[in-house]
């Protein structure tokens, strides 16, 4: 194993998820937070995300002999389904307890909590001065060698290089929601990233059981986000416009591809805020009449209501 000391600036959702998944592999995973506050919050989501990785691990047994177990277990906690049994399931149901309880912890002191760290993943809100105060905070307290990583979905490296003191160290590594499941990891350097360190963050993807997906430029949104975000985008137009409501948007959508969710059960699990976040970097977004203006409106009142998503018990669905 490479990376012995893996850091996760940020406990949101993907934050909490990305260091699970490193704590599962068998890293050593810390989780820095702002505030006592923010720890309390980023422990219930590393309880709820735990155990739905080991529920998820456990309702793999049922997928042994079925023809489609192939393609639905949970591709990132299993290496190979190939050979697969129950009882090697159990084994890994027990050492991913194991390891959830001692490779994971919640630091608030940021120097302690980046020391001799081999690998740091930013995972905060797409806010681009929020990220580049927190990296002018880290650049003088990482160790030299540390890798530093953003897991940012839509900004690009090269518009922080300059800020994190080691813009050759640094680049994006960008992860898709319940990344057990779907265990992609976005590659993408800027300019100025030293290839070997690229291809070292490429065996770190593959360490924590993903599939590690190279861009060869820089691309706002990545692969997956430059598709994902017109489709979502186009679903919250149709709803700020009054066209359809989100069930009937989801609905359609689910009964024309097949596909198992729909945009706005999508939009819960990525969270309104992050949703939010993108809407408000597009220049009509500040212009009052705008389609774009309003669908951030509709979605800040459902903030300002704590019906942030999924995590929260409540976004366009109620999952409570």
């Amino acid at each position: 194993m490479s990376f012995k000391k893996v850091v996760i600036v940020g406990g949101g959702v993907l934050g909490t998820q990305i260091g699970l998944m490193s704590a599962y592999t068998g890293h050593d995973t810390t989780f820095w937070l702002r505030s006592e506050g923010s720890i309390g919050r980023t422990q219930s989501k590393v309880d709820q995300y735990s155990a739905a990785m080991l529920a998820d691990l456990e309702g793999a047994k049922k997928l042994i002999g079925n023809p489609m177990g192939a393609f639905l277990y949970p591709h990132g906690m299993i290496r190979t389904w190939e050979g697969i049994t129950a009882e090697k399931i159990d084994e890994l149901s027990a050492q991913a307890e194991q390891n959830f309880a001692e490779h994971v912890h919640l630091e608030l002191d940021l120097a302690k909590a980046l020391a001799d760290a081999d690998i740091i993943i930013e995972a905060m809100a797409e806010n681009p001065e929020a990220k580049i105060e927190m990296y002018e905070k880290m650049k003088d307290v990482m160790s030299e060698d540390s890798i530093l990583c953003t897991n940012s979905s839509t900004l690009l490296p090269s518009t922080f290089a300059e800020h994190t003191g080691r813009p050759e160290k640094y680049c994006a590594l960008h992860f898709a929601n319940t990344i057990w499941k779907n265990n992609t990891a976005e590659v993408m350097g800027h300019p100025g990233t030293d290839p070997a360190v690229y291809e070292k963050v490429v065996a770190f993807a593959d360490e924590i059981n993903m599939v590690p997906l190279q861009l060869h430029k820089e691309q706002p949104g990545y692969i997956l986000n430059s598709m994902l975000v017109p489709f979502l985008s186009a679903a919250q137009g149709l709803w700020a416009d009054e066209v359809a409501d989100p069930e009937t948007i989801d609905l359609t959508w689910r009964l024309a591809t097949g596909a198992p969710k729909g945009p706005f059960e999508i939009l819960d699990i990525v969270g309104l805020t992050t949703a939010y976040n993108i809407n408000q970097m597009k220049p009509e977004a500040q212009t009052e009449g705008t389609l774009i203006n309003k669908i951030g409106k509709m979605l800040k009142e459902k903030i300002d209501k704590g019906e942030t998503g999924v995590t929260a018990g409540k976004g366009f669905y109620d999952y409570n």
